[in-house]
């Protein structure tokens, strides 16, 4: 008997369900509903758009495996939600079409009303639409973000001042940018509870804007913006090459700076590299401070991985921890996902967390870009380890610790550059039926000898690493 939408996605529940903590599944799992499955398109009840964002950025890849696995490789999925106007009679249900990555095509539809719009006279009840999670109590610190950290928290310690506003935050995509400004906004609201504090996409921003002017509503969605004490709109650079929006946007920007409004505005690049946007904005936006997020640095890196693991309920091994670290470096958000294919993975293939494991799933995960591994890197490193002379591994010596380093060689070389046992036997004067002895050797030793498959990880960690 075939299985109807709902029975399919009560399958996927339960596979969920076993491997991420019991929490975190009756938080974020338990309130979706099955709407629909045509055509390969999925369709599922979400409580917001919010719950859609965070479900993206914590779960999308473990649902996109157990999407694949129980609907089949093409399914597509869909999220149904309600945006709720200021007035309780005007809700817009809106469909937001978001193709999982289980088909590796991701598209966004999102047609929505401004729902701050009012008639009715201004009230502090704004939703201020901030993920409380996103606090400056739980934003890691490093190097990387040392000097934006401190200045989100001047801004947020003193909203009015007029130093840092606009604040304009820049970097690549997944380095906590989204983070830090709502960071900003929720400490601010934590010390003046009636204060009229907004989070929006520009994208929303564009679509609202566009809304309204249908209606005939361009003073009202002015006027609502103009009322707003922080403004903090993400991903600015959306707004290039939307002239009207622009306008828009500049006569709210005037407004709110002359009136000693916050204004916050992120962005992936910098505002000399932000083409299609006027001049006259661009000039407004460096007013105040531009501050550049900068890819998490190594020490970042760990207590990202650290507070990824122990949220998740995972035990980290220190190698394994250290070799994602040192490997994926461009953002948090990769961090955080590697953690969670890592949990997936070690679940569904019942294997222990091990730093081949962790290999495979950066591998396949993240582009990493590694120096090129050759002969001379390997033998430098393995007697580094051991710590004796490099030239020793060439000669006629047979002692115990110059023969273990020179058969780690010949294992390694032929590990991850797959060199000919004849030329890895040339390149330390030994014949090939010595190379392949000792290769063997090592094979056998593996999977029984944890201080070799110890001393090999070490070893490996030092020639495959990204260099920072």
């Amino acid at each position: 008997m075939e299985k109807n939408h709902k029975q399919l996605w009560d399958e996927c529940l339960a596979i969920i369900a076993d491997n991420i903590p019991q929490e975190q599944f009756d938080s974020w799992f338990r309130p979706i509903s099955s709407i629909s499955f045509e055509d390969g398109n999925l369709t599922l009840g979400v409580p917001s758009a919010f719950f859609v964002e965070h479900l993206e950025s914590c779960f999308m890849r473990i649902i996109a495996t157990v999407l694949r696995r129980v609907y089949g490789p093409d399914v597509k999925l869909l999220y149904r939600y309600k945006i709720v106007n200021s007035e309780p009679s005007s809700r817009i249900d809106t469909l937001s079409k978001n193709p999982s990555p289980a088909v590796q095509n991701r598209q966004q539809e999102v047609n929505s009303a401004n729902p701050f719009i009012t008639s009715q006279p201004v009230d502090n009840d704004l939703d201020s639409q901030l993920n409380p999670t996103l606090t400056f109590e739980n934003y890691l610190g490093g190097e990387s973000n040392k000097l934006a950290r401190s200045i989100g928290e001047a801004i947020a310690a003193d909203p009015k001042c007029k130093t840092f506003n606009p604040l304009f935050v820049f970097g690549p995509s997944g380095v906590g940018k989204t983070h830090l400004i709502q960071a900003i906004g929720i400490r601010i609201k934590e010390k003046n509870p009636t204060a009229r504090i907004l989070y929006i996409t520009a994208r929303l921003f564009e679509s609202q804007f566009t809304v309204a002017s249908r209606n005939g509503k361009i003073n009202d969605f002015t006027n609502f913006y103009q009322s707003i004490d922080t403004l903090i709109i993400d991903d600015i650079q959306d707004l290039m090459g939307k002239e009207k929006t622009q306008q828009a946007f500049f006569h709210i920007f005037n407004f709110l700076h002359l009136n000693h409004r916050q204004i916050i505005l992120a962005s992936d690049c910098c505002p000399s590299d932000l083409k299609g946007m006027p001049e006259r904005l661009l000039t407004r936006f460096k007013w105040g401070m531009t501050v550049e997020l900068e890819r998490p640095d190594l020490d970042l890196r760990r207590q990202v991985l650290q507070l990824k693991a122990a949220h998740d309920g995972i035990n980290l091994p220190p190698d394994v921890l250290d070799y994602i670290a040192a490997n994926v470096t461009d953002s948090i958000r990769e961090l955080e996902g590697i953690v969670v294919s890592l949990m997936a993975s070690a679940t569904f293939l019942n294997k222990e967390i091990t730093v081949d494991l962790a290999r495979r799933v950066v591998n396949h995960s993240v582009r990493t870009a590694r120096r090129t591994i050759n002969f001379e890197m390997i033998a430098e490193s393995v007697s580094e380890f051991y710590n004796i002379d490099i030239d020793r591994l060439f000669t006629k010596t047979r002692k115990r610790e110059v023969s273990d380093a020179r058969q780690m060689v010949m294992f390694l070389c032929k590990k991850h550059i797959n060199m000919a046992v004849t030329a890895i036997g040339t390149r330390l004067s030994r014949n090939h039926a010595t190379v392949h002895h000792a290769i063997k050797t090592i094979e056998e030793r593996l999977p029984i000898d944890k201080k070799l498959q110890e001393d090999i990880n070490a070893i490996e960690l030092s020639f495959v690493s990204t260099p920072n």
